[in-house]
């Protein structure tokens, strides 16, 4: 279970670290291209959204390895499942169901995640 749990959250916390990063760090005008809803999202909420990635990120895999809080890697996953759920959200309400597949997967893999991490609980 920890060698499954290690895999897929270093997965994900490579994943999201990228994702958020460059939602903290670029502007509207280079995120546009690959994500359309930055025009209707205020760009605040943007860079905290990226924020609350890299910090899902971080707490995939420090909790666990430094052997402090461990299940703060439990509390990660969960957010990083609302995290997609309001992904999932946006999408839907913008009326492109036909690209919620990576934020589905995303979705059962942080459910996964979350799953796994009861491990250290």
């Amino acid at each position: 279970m920890e060698i499954a749990y290690w895999i897929l959250g270093g997965l994900l916390a490579l994943f999201y670290l990228y994702s958020g990063g460059i939602k903290v760090v670029r502007s509207q005008d280079q995120l546009r291209p690959m994500m359309g809803w930055v025009d209707r999202i205020p760009m605040p909420l943007v860079r905290v959204i990226g924020a609350l990635e890299v910090l899902g990120a971080l707490g995939l895999i420090l909790p666990p390895l430094t052997g402090i809080a461990p299940a703060l890697a439990l509390a990660a996953a969960i957010g990083l499942v609302l995290v997609q759920i309001g992904g999932i959200v946006t999408h839907v309400s913008r009326g492109e169901t036909k690209v919620i597949g990576l934020n589905l997967a995303l979705l059962v893999a942080a459910a996964i995640s979350a799953w796994l991490a009861t491990t250290w609980l």
